[in-house]
């Protein structure tokens, strides 16, 4: 199977499980992380969940096609809701927004001491989704971004334990990328920057108070962009 960069970039981030290891994946729409695992040997089961009906049935079809209906379960779930402790060591979380993601962690205090690693992969809000983990006791261990048809995507590996950032561009930008000095994130920030300069120059020019109160806002989101950018050039 073929995955997308992006999801082959969640699948890789997921640690091999060993020959009892199972994986559960929220939001699984297709079912292709579970089947990749499967397939390249990284996990003994999986379970495929999704909230809604349709995806699940279009991930049933695609487990069936690769006669691994005995190792995948699939399951209607919101979230965590049904999964079981005990039942998955790992569990991947992606596509979603972050405060979505967010709730979903939340909710799913039943199983959150029973697992071991968590993929992540938000899409928007990470500043506060990371702020979010470092409150539900989750530290982010290993963190890789990458860039598929224009879009910028961060995919998270995180276990049981303390994390805390001395700087909020930390939690923003994500403190291992910048501590790993990732090219791609370097990528990002310098297209931001130069995008946030654009519109502060724009701003400028209006008279309104609320084109003023935006232009505050971006100076200072603009200086912890640039504090970052210059923690990875130091």
């Amino acid at each position: 199977m073929k995955l997308s960069k992006r999801l082959e970039t969640i699948a890789e981030m997921v640690p091999e499980t060993g020959a009892d290891g199972r994986v559960a994946d929220i939001g699984t729409d297709h079912g292709f992380v579970p089947i990749w695992l499967l397939t390249h040997e990284r996990a003994a089961g999986a379970l495929a969940m999704d909230v809604r009906k349709g995806p699940l049935l279009r991930a049933q079809e695609h487990v069936r096609q690769y006669g691994l209906e005995e190792r995948i379960e699939t399951r209607l779930s919101d979230g965590l809701e049904k999964l079981q402790p005990g039942e998955a060591q790992t569990v991947v979380i992606a596509g979603m927004g972050g405060e979505l993601m967010l709730r979903i962690l939340r909710d799913g205090s039943h199983v959150r001491e029973s697992i071991r690693h968590w993929v992540l992969s938000p899409q928007s809000e990470l500043g506060l989704f990371r702020h979010g983990l470092e409150e539900l006791g989750l530290a982010v261990v290993k963190e890789t971004m990458l860039e598929e048809e224009g879009k910028y995507y961060t995919v998270m590996l995180a276990e049981p334990g303390k994390m805390h950032y001395e700087h909020e561009y930390e939690y923003r930008y994500g403190g291992c990328l910048l501590k790993d000095k990732s090219p791609v994130l370097r990528e990002f920030l310098e297209r931001e920057q130069r995008q946030y300069r654009q519109i502060l120059t724009q701003l400028e020019a209006q008279q309104s108070e609320t084109a003023k109160a935006r232009l505050a806002e971006m100076r200072d989101e603009l200086a912890e962009l640039e504090a970052a950018l210059g923690e990875m050039k130091g």
